[in-house]
Protein backbone atom coordinates (compact mmCIF):
# COMPACT_ATOMS: atom_id res chain seq x y z
CA UNK A 1 0.00 0.00 0.00
CA UNK A 2 1.15 3.58 -0.60
CA UNK A 3 2.19 5.65 2.37
CA UNK A 4 3.45 9.14 3.12
CA UNK A 5 6.16 9.45 5.71
CA UNK A 6 7.96 12.30 7.38
CA UNK A 7 11.27 10.48 7.24
CA UNK A 8 13.87 12.41 5.28
CA UNK A 9 14.65 11.17 1.75
CA UNK A 10 17.62 8.89 1.46
CA UNK A 11 20.56 10.75 0.08
CA UNK A 12 21.89 9.17 -3.08
CA UNK A 13 25.45 8.01 -2.98
CA UNK A 14 27.40 10.34 -5.15
CA UNK A 15 30.54 9.60 -7.05
CA UNK A 16 33.83 9.98 -5.18
CA UNK A 17 35.15 13.49 -5.60
CA UNK A 18 38.82 14.26 -5.07
CA UNK A 19 39.56 17.49 -3.27
CA UNK A 20 40.92 20.36 -5.33
CA UNK A 21 44.29 20.02 -3.60
CA UNK A 22 44.51 16.36 -4.60
CA UNK A 23 43.58 17.19 -8.17
CA UNK A 24 46.40 19.76 -8.37
CA UNK A 25 48.93 17.27 -6.98
CA UNK A 26 47.79 14.51 -9.34
CA UNK A 27 47.94 16.93 -12.28
CA UNK A 28 51.54 17.87 -11.47
CA UNK A 29 52.55 14.22 -11.05
CA UNK A 30 50.92 13.17 -14.31
CA UNK A 31 52.44 16.13 -16.15
CA UNK A 32 55.93 15.39 -14.82
CA UNK A 33 55.63 11.68 -15.53
CA UNK A 34 54.27 12.15 -19.06
CA UNK A 35 56.87 14.75 -20.04
CA UNK A 36 59.75 12.72 -18.61
CA UNK A 37 58.49 9.48 -20.13
CA UNK A 38 58.08 11.19 -23.50
CA UNK A 39 61.61 12.56 -23.30
CA UNK A 40 62.99 9.15 -22.30
CA UNK A 41 61.14 7.38 -25.12
CA UNK A 42 62.34 9.94 -27.65
CA UNK A 43 65.96 9.67 -26.44
CA UNK A 44 65.84 5.88 -26.49
CA UNK A 45 64.32 5.81 -29.95
CA UNK A 46 66.82 8.31 -31.32
CA UNK A 47 69.79 6.42 -29.88
CA UNK A 48 68.56 3.06 -31.19
CA UNK A 49 67.80 4.45 -34.64
CA UNK A 50 71.15 6.21 -35.04
CA UNK A 51 73.08 3.19 -33.77
CA UNK A 52 71.22 0.70 -35.94
CA UNK A 53 71.56 2.84 -39.04
CA UNK A 54 75.31 3.25 -38.46
CA UNK A 55 75.98 -0.43 -37.74
CA UNK A 56 73.78 -1.77 -40.50
CA UNK A 57 75.22 0.64 -43.08
CA UNK A 58 78.76 -0.41 -42.12
CA UNK A 59 77.86 -4.10 -42.19
CA UNK A 60 76.21 -3.79 -45.57
CA UNK A 61 79.26 -2.00 -47.01
CA UNK A 62 81.65 -4.62 -45.63
CA UNK A 63 79.66 -7.63 -46.83
CA UNK A 64 79.29 -6.06 -50.29
CA UNK A 65 83.03 -5.45 -50.34
CA UNK A 66 83.69 -9.08 -49.37
CA UNK A 67 81.49 -10.37 -52.18
CA UNK A 68 83.28 -8.08 -54.64
CA UNK A 69 86.73 -9.33 -53.50
CA UNK A 70 85.76 -12.98 -53.92
CA UNK A 71 84.17 -12.36 -57.29
CA UNK A 72 87.10 -10.34 -58.66
CA UNK A 73 90.10 -11.78 -56.82
CA UNK A 74 89.19 -15.23 -55.52
CA UNK A 75 92.81 -16.15 -54.89
CA UNK A 76 93.52 -13.31 -52.50
CA UNK A 77 92.64 -13.44 -48.83
CA UNK A 78 89.88 -10.96 -47.93
CA UNK A 79 90.75 -8.16 -45.54
CA UNK A 80 88.66 -6.34 -42.89
CA UNK A 81 89.32 -3.50 -40.50
CA UNK A 82 86.48 -3.76 -37.98
CA UNK A 83 84.72 -7.09 -38.39
CA UNK A 84 85.00 -10.84 -38.33
CA UNK A 85 84.16 -12.42 -41.67
CA UNK A 86 84.19 -15.62 -43.57
CA UNK A 87 82.85 -17.13 -46.77
CA UNK A 88 81.70 -20.66 -47.45
CA UNK A 89 80.29 -22.71 -50.26
CA UNK A 90 77.82 -25.56 -50.00
CA UNK A 91 80.74 -28.00 -49.99
CA UNK A 92 82.31 -26.69 -46.78
CA UNK A 93 79.20 -25.33 -45.10
CA UNK A 94 79.46 -28.06 -42.47
CA UNK A 95 82.46 -26.25 -41.01
CA UNK A 96 80.32 -23.19 -40.20
CA UNK A 97 78.70 -22.70 -36.79
CA UNK A 98 75.04 -23.86 -37.11
CA UNK A 99 74.03 -20.60 -35.42
CA UNK A 100 75.03 -18.73 -38.62
CA UNK A 101 74.76 -21.42 -41.29
CA UNK A 102 71.03 -21.16 -41.99
CA UNK A 103 70.64 -17.42 -41.67
CA UNK A 104 68.85 -15.70 -44.53
CA UNK A 105 70.25 -12.81 -46.49
CA UNK A 106 70.08 -9.58 -44.49
CA UNK A 107 70.96 -8.18 -41.07
CA UNK A 108 70.47 -10.28 -37.92
CA UNK A 109 70.91 -9.78 -34.14
CA UNK A 110 72.67 -12.77 -32.57
CA UNK A 111 73.44 -13.36 -28.89
CA UNK A 112 76.21 -15.95 -28.35
CA UNK A 113 78.23 -17.22 -25.38
CA UNK A 114 82.02 -16.97 -25.72
CA UNK A 115 84.52 -19.63 -24.64
CA UNK A 116 85.17 -17.75 -21.36
CA UNK A 117 81.48 -17.97 -20.48
CA UNK A 118 80.64 -14.34 -21.19
CA UNK A 119 77.78 -13.42 -23.46
CA UNK A 120 78.29 -11.29 -26.56
CA UNK A 121 75.84 -9.53 -28.81
CA UNK A 122 76.56 -9.41 -32.55
CA UNK A 123 75.18 -7.73 -35.59
CA UNK A 124 75.48 -10.23 -38.46
CA UNK A 125 75.19 -9.44 -42.19
CA UNK A 126 74.57 -12.27 -44.65
CA UNK A 127 74.91 -12.01 -48.42
CA UNK A 128 75.22 -14.56 -51.27
CA UNK A 129 77.26 -14.53 -54.48
CA UNK A 130 78.71 -16.70 -57.30
CA UNK A 131 82.48 -17.12 -57.94
CA UNK A 132 84.05 -17.09 -61.47
CA UNK A 133 83.73 -20.86 -61.63
CA UNK A 134 79.98 -20.61 -61.12
CA UNK A 135 80.01 -21.96 -57.57
CA UNK A 136 77.55 -20.27 -55.21
CA UNK A 137 78.90 -19.06 -51.89
CA UNK A 138 77.72 -17.27 -48.75
CA UNK A 139 79.53 -14.38 -47.09
CA UNK A 140 79.16 -13.40 -43.41
CA UNK A 141 80.23 -10.24 -41.64
CA UNK A 142 79.95 -10.21 -37.84
CA UNK A 143 80.24 -7.09 -35.73
CA UNK A 144 80.53 -7.27 -31.94
CA UNK A 145 78.10 -4.77 -30.44
CA UNK A 146 78.35 -6.02 -26.85
CA UNK A 147 79.71 -2.72 -25.57
CA UNK A 148 77.01 -0.85 -27.42
CA UNK A 149 74.32 -3.13 -25.94
CA UNK A 150 75.71 -2.63 -22.44
CA UNK A 151 75.76 1.11 -23.01
CA UNK A 152 72.15 0.92 -24.18
CA UNK A 153 71.22 -0.98 -21.00
CA UNK A 154 72.90 1.65 -18.86
CA UNK A 155 71.12 4.38 -20.77
CA UNK A 156 67.78 2.63 -20.27
CA UNK A 157 68.37 2.34 -16.54
CA UNK A 158 69.38 5.99 -16.33
CA UNK A 159 66.26 7.01 -18.22
CA UNK A 160 64.08 4.97 -15.85
CA UNK A 161 65.78 6.58 -12.86
CA UNK A 162 65.29 9.99 -14.48
CA UNK A 163 61.59 9.33 -14.99
CA UNK A 164 61.20 8.29 -11.33
CA UNK A 165 63.18 11.26 -10.04
CA UNK A 166 61.32 13.77 -12.20
CA UNK A 167 57.99 12.23 -11.20
CA UNK A 168 58.95 12.47 -7.52
CA UNK A 169 60.06 16.06 -8.07
CA UNK A 170 56.72 16.79 -9.75
CA UNK A 171 54.97 15.26 -6.74
CA UNK A 172 56.91 17.51 -4.35
CA UNK A 173 56.29 20.58 -6.50
CA UNK A 174 52.62 19.67 -6.86
CA UNK A 175 52.24 19.16 -3.12
CA UNK A 176 53.96 22.48 -2.38
CA UNK A 177 51.98 24.34 -5.06
CA UNK A 178 48.69 22.82 -3.96
CA UNK A 179 49.39 23.77 -0.36
CA UNK A 180 50.16 27.34 -1.38
CA UNK A 181 47.15 27.55 -3.68
CA UNK A 182 44.68 25.86 -1.33
CA UNK A 183 45.78 27.50 1.92
CA UNK A 184 43.51 30.57 1.46
CA UNK A 185 40.61 28.33 0.42
CA UNK A 186 41.11 26.07 3.45
CA UNK A 187 41.36 29.15 5.69
CA UNK A 188 38.11 30.50 4.24
CA UNK A 189 36.37 27.15 4.75
CA UNK A 190 37.57 26.86 8.36
CA UNK A 191 36.33 30.38 9.15
CA UNK A 192 32.96 29.56 7.63
CA UNK A 193 32.74 26.33 9.66
CA UNK A 194 33.66 28.21 12.84
CA UNK A 195 30.64 30.49 12.48
CA UNK A 196 27.59 28.84 14.03
CA UNK A 197 25.08 31.62 13.56
CA UNK A 198 23.40 33.79 16.12
CA UNK A 199 21.74 37.13 16.51
CA UNK A 200 24.88 39.05 15.68
CA UNK A 201 26.15 39.62 12.18
CA UNK A 202 28.99 37.29 11.17
CA UNK A 203 32.54 38.59 10.98
CA UNK A 204 33.46 39.92 7.54
CA UNK A 205 35.98 37.77 5.70
CA UNK A 206 37.05 39.73 2.60
CA UNK A 207 39.60 41.93 4.40
CA UNK A 208 41.50 38.82 5.58
CA UNK A 209 42.34 37.70 2.03
CA UNK A 210 44.20 39.27 -0.90
CA UNK A 211 42.29 40.75 -3.81
CA UNK A 212 42.31 37.60 -5.91
CA UNK A 213 39.77 34.89 -6.71
CA UNK A 214 39.60 33.76 -3.07
CA UNK A 215 39.19 37.37 -1.94
CA UNK A 216 36.37 37.84 -4.43
CA UNK A 217 34.72 34.64 -3.17
CA UNK A 218 35.05 35.87 0.42
CA UNK A 219 33.49 39.21 -0.58
CA UNK A 220 30.57 37.44 -2.25
CA UNK A 221 30.10 35.30 0.86
CA UNK A 222 30.16 38.41 3.04
CA UNK A 223 27.46 40.01 0.92
CA UNK A 224 25.34 36.86 0.94
CA UNK A 225 25.83 36.38 4.68
CA UNK A 226 24.83 39.97 5.42
CA UNK A 227 21.66 39.71 3.37
CA UNK A 228 20.82 36.32 4.87
CA UNK A 229 21.36 37.63 8.41
CA UNK A 230 19.05 40.54 7.68
CA UNK A 231 16.38 38.18 6.38
CA UNK A 232 16.67 35.91 9.43
CA UNK A 233 16.57 38.90 11.78
CA UNK A 234 13.49 40.32 10.08
CA UNK A 235 11.84 36.90 10.22
CA UNK A 236 12.53 36.58 13.95
CA UNK A 237 11.28 40.09 14.62
CA UNK A 238 8.17 39.46 12.55
CA UNK A 239 7.41 36.22 14.41
CA UNK A 240 7.92 37.89 17.77
CA UNK A 241 5.75 40.87 16.76
CA UNK A 242 2.97 38.68 15.39
CA UNK A 243 3.06 36.48 18.47
CA UNK A 244 2.87 39.51 20.77
CA UNK A 245 0.15 41.28 18.81
CA UNK A 246 -1.99 38.15 18.55
CA UNK A 247 -1.58 37.15 22.17
CA UNK A 248 -2.99 40.50 23.34
CA UNK A 249 -6.44 40.18 21.72
CA UNK A 250 -6.52 36.47 22.58
CA UNK A 251 -5.92 37.36 26.23
CA UNK A 252 -8.82 39.83 26.04
CA UNK A 253 -11.05 37.12 24.51
CA UNK A 254 -9.99 34.65 27.18
CA UNK A 255 -10.73 37.09 30.00
CA UNK A 256 -14.09 38.08 28.58
CA UNK A 257 -15.09 34.48 28.00
CA UNK A 258 -14.14 33.41 31.51
CA UNK A 259 -16.06 36.37 32.92
CA UNK A 260 -19.16 35.52 30.91
CA UNK A 261 -18.96 31.82 31.77
CA UNK A 262 -18.85 32.74 35.47
CA UNK A 263 -22.24 34.40 35.27
CA UNK A 264 -25.08 32.18 36.53
CA UNK A 265 -28.24 31.36 34.62
CA UNK A 266 -26.78 31.41 31.11
CA UNK A 267 -28.92 30.07 28.30
CA UNK A 268 -27.78 26.62 27.04
CA UNK A 269 -27.10 27.86 23.51
CA UNK A 270 -25.18 30.88 24.81
CA UNK A 271 -23.18 28.58 27.11
CA UNK A 272 -22.26 26.30 24.20
CA UNK A 273 -21.13 29.24 22.07
CA UNK A 274 -19.03 30.67 24.89
CA UNK A 275 -17.39 27.28 25.44
CA UNK A 276 -16.71 27.05 21.70
CA UNK A 277 -15.09 30.51 21.79
CA UNK A 278 -13.00 29.39 24.76
CA UNK A 279 -11.80 26.25 22.94
CA UNK A 280 -11.03 28.25 19.78
CA UNK A 281 -9.00 30.73 21.83
CA UNK A 282 -7.03 27.90 23.41
CA UNK A 283 -6.38 26.34 19.99
CA UNK A 284 -5.15 29.70 18.65
CA UNK A 285 -2.85 30.15 21.64
CA UNK A 286 -1.45 26.64 21.20
CA UNK A 287 -0.95 27.18 17.47
CA UNK A 288 0.81 30.54 17.95
CA UNK A 289 3.14 29.04 20.55
CA UNK A 290 3.96 26.05 18.36
CA UNK A 291 4.57 28.15 15.24
CA UNK A 292 6.84 30.48 17.21
CA UNK A 293 8.90 27.51 18.39
CA UNK A 294 9.05 26.19 14.83
CA UNK A 295 10.28 29.51 13.50
CA UNK A 296 13.06 29.48 16.11
CA UNK A 297 13.70 25.77 15.68
CA UNK A 298 13.45 25.39 19.45
CA UNK A 299 11.79 22.64 21.46
CA UNK A 300 9.35 23.61 24.13
CA UNK A 301 9.80 22.08 27.58
CA UNK A 302 7.21 20.03 29.41
CA UNK A 303 5.43 16.69 29.63
CA UNK A 304 2.02 15.90 28.19
CA UNK A 305 -0.49 13.15 28.86
CA UNK A 306 -1.59 12.04 25.39
CA UNK A 307 -4.95 10.70 26.62
CA UNK A 308 -5.80 14.00 28.33
CA UNK A 309 -4.95 16.06 25.24
CA UNK A 310 -6.84 13.61 23.02
CA UNK A 311 -9.97 13.81 25.16
CA UNK A 312 -9.88 17.61 25.05
CA UNK A 313 -9.56 17.56 21.26
CA UNK A 314 -12.35 15.03 20.83
CA UNK A 315 -14.65 17.09 23.11
CA UNK A 316 -13.93 20.18 21.03
CA UNK A 317 -14.77 18.35 17.80
CA UNK A 318 -17.91 16.75 19.26
CA UNK A 319 -19.24 20.23 19.92
CA UNK A 320 -18.76 21.09 16.24
CA UNK A 321 -20.25 17.99 14.61
CA UNK A 322 -23.70 19.50 14.23
CA UNK A 323 -25.93 16.88 12.62
CA UNK A 324 -23.11 14.69 11.28
CA UNK A 325 -23.56 11.02 12.29
CA UNK A 326 -20.01 10.45 13.49
CA UNK A 327 -18.67 8.72 16.60
CA UNK A 328 -15.46 10.09 18.12
CA UNK A 329 -13.75 7.38 20.21
CA UNK A 330 -10.57 6.91 22.19
CA UNK A 331 -9.04 3.60 23.23
CA UNK A 332 -5.73 2.10 24.33
CA UNK A 333 -3.02 3.03 26.81
CA UNK A 334 -4.27 5.99 28.84
CA UNK A 335 -0.96 6.51 30.66
CA UNK A 336 1.11 7.47 27.63
CA UNK A 337 3.21 10.58 28.42
CA UNK A 338 5.49 12.36 25.95
CA UNK A 339 8.24 14.90 26.53
CA UNK A 340 6.71 17.94 24.86
CA UNK A 341 4.42 20.82 25.88
CA UNK A 342 0.68 20.28 25.52
CA UNK A 343 0.50 23.07 22.94
CA UNK A 344 2.81 21.24 20.49
CA UNK A 345 1.06 17.88 21.01
CA UNK A 346 -2.34 19.52 20.68
CA UNK A 347 -1.43 21.14 17.34
CA UNK A 348 0.09 17.95 15.88
CA UNK A 349 -2.64 15.58 17.06
CA UNK A 350 -5.39 18.15 16.51
CA UNK A 351 -4.58 18.49 12.81
CA UNK A 352 -4.78 14.72 12.31
CA UNK A 353 -8.09 14.47 14.21
CA UNK A 354 -9.42 17.56 12.44
CA UNK A 355 -8.65 16.10 9.00
CA UNK A 356 -10.27 12.80 9.93
CA UNK A 357 -13.44 14.55 11.19
CA UNK A 358 -13.54 16.87 8.18
CA UNK A 359 -13.39 14.12 5.51
CA UNK A 360 -15.43 11.42 7.28
CA UNK A 361 -19.15 11.92 6.55
CA UNK A 362 -20.36 9.02 8.67
CA UNK A 363 -18.99 6.18 10.73
CA UNK A 364 -16.30 6.80 13.30
CA UNK A 365 -12.98 8.44 14.07
CA UNK A 366 -11.00 6.40 16.59
CA UNK A 367 -7.90 7.61 18.39
CA UNK A 368 -5.94 4.53 19.46
CA UNK A 369 -3.13 4.98 21.99
CA UNK A 370 -0.15 2.61 21.99
CA UNK A 371 2.87 2.35 24.24
CA UNK A 372 4.95 4.72 22.05
CA UNK A 373 2.54 5.97 19.38
CA UNK A 374 -0.95 7.26 18.68
CA UNK A 375 -3.13 6.39 15.68
CA UNK A 376 -6.08 8.29 14.24
CA UNK A 377 -8.29 5.85 12.30
CA UNK A 378 -11.28 7.05 10.26
CA UNK A 379 -13.85 5.49 7.96
CA UNK A 380 -13.69 8.23 5.35
CA UNK A 381 -13.15 7.99 1.57
CA UNK A 382 -9.50 6.96 1.85
CA UNK A 383 -6.45 8.13 -0.13
CA UNK A 384 -5.35 7.80 -3.72
CA UNK A 385 -1.74 6.91 -4.52
CA UNK A 386 -1.02 10.48 -5.60
CA UNK A 387 -2.55 11.88 -2.39
CA UNK A 388 -0.52 9.49 -0.23
CA UNK A 389 2.72 10.48 -1.99
CA UNK A 390 2.17 14.25 -1.72
CA UNK A 391 0.12 14.57 1.46
CA UNK A 392 2.82 16.35 3.49
CA UNK A 393 3.72 18.88 0.77
CA UNK A 394 3.01 22.43 1.89
CA UNK A 395 -0.06 23.80 0.12
CA UNK A 396 -1.16 20.45 -1.32
CA UNK A 397 -4.87 19.68 -0.96
CA UNK A 398 -6.02 16.15 -1.63
CA UNK A 399 -8.58 14.84 -4.09
CA UNK A 400 -11.42 15.04 -1.56
CA UNK A 401 -10.63 18.62 -0.44
CA UNK A 402 -12.36 20.39 -3.33
CA UNK A 403 -15.30 21.71 -1.26
CA UNK A 404 -13.56 22.09 2.07
CA UNK A 405 -11.85 25.07 3.64
CA UNK A 406 -8.14 25.16 4.36
CA UNK A 407 -4.86 26.05 2.73
CA UNK A 408 -3.25 22.63 2.77
CA UNK A 409 -0.63 23.51 5.41
CA UNK A 410 -1.95 21.53 8.40
CA UNK A 411 -0.08 18.31 7.70
CA UNK A 412 3.00 20.29 6.75
CA UNK A 413 2.94 21.85 10.24
CA UNK A 414 2.48 18.39 11.76
CA UNK A 415 5.50 17.09 9.87
CA UNK A 416 7.66 20.03 10.97
CA UNK A 417 6.61 19.61 14.62
CA UNK A 418 7.39 15.90 14.49
CA UNK A 419 10.80 16.61 13.01
CA UNK A 420 11.48 19.20 15.72
CA UNK A 421 10.67 16.77 18.55
CA UNK A 422 12.19 13.68 16.93
CA UNK A 423 8.87 12.01 16.18
CA UNK A 424 7.77 10.37 12.94
CA UNK A 425 4.41 10.69 11.22
CA UNK A 426 2.87 8.74 8.37
CA UNK A 427 -0.53 8.49 6.76
CA UNK A 428 -1.58 5.27 5.00
CA UNK A 429 -4.82 4.16 3.35
CA UNK A 430 -6.60 1.27 5.03
CA UNK A 431 -7.39 -1.92 3.13
CA UNK A 432 -11.16 -1.75 3.63
CA UNK A 433 -12.00 1.96 3.90
CA UNK A 434 -10.59 5.10 5.40
CA UNK A 435 -7.16 6.26 6.48
CA UNK A 436 -4.79 5.58 9.38
CA UNK A 437 -2.57 8.45 10.55
CA UNK A 438 0.15 7.46 13.03
CA UNK A 439 2.57 9.51 15.13
CA UNK A 440 5.42 7.51 16.68
CA UNK A 441 7.00 9.34 19.59
CA UNK A 442 10.70 9.48 20.39
CA UNK A 443 11.71 7.33 23.37
CA UNK A 444 11.80 9.19 26.67
CA UNK A 445 15.45 9.70 27.77
CA UNK A 446 14.44 9.06 31.37
CA UNK A 447 13.19 5.55 30.55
Amino acid sequence: MSEASSSEPVRKKGRYRRRLRSRIIVSFVLLGFCLTALFAAAAWNLRARVENQLVERTLQREVTNLVSQVENNPGEAPFFLMFDARTWSPANAYKVDPLYRDLSVGIHDIRQQASDGSWHVYKVAISKGVDPKGTPFTSLIRYDVTDSAEAAGKLLRLLIVAVILFTALSLVLGWWSASRVMRPVSDLASRLRAYRGGTKSPELLAHRFPDDEVGQLAGALDDYSTRLTEVVQRDREFNADVSHELRTPLAVIRGATELLLARPGLDEKVLQRLQRIQRAEQQCSDLIGSLLLLSRNERGQGHSNVAKVTEQLLDAHRAQLGGKQLDLLMEGALDLVVEAPEAALSVALGNLIGNAVKYTREGSVTVRLHADAVEVIDTGPGLSEDDAARLFERGYRGTHAAHSQGGGIGLSIVQRLCKLYGWSVRVTPRQEKGVTARITFAPNPAD
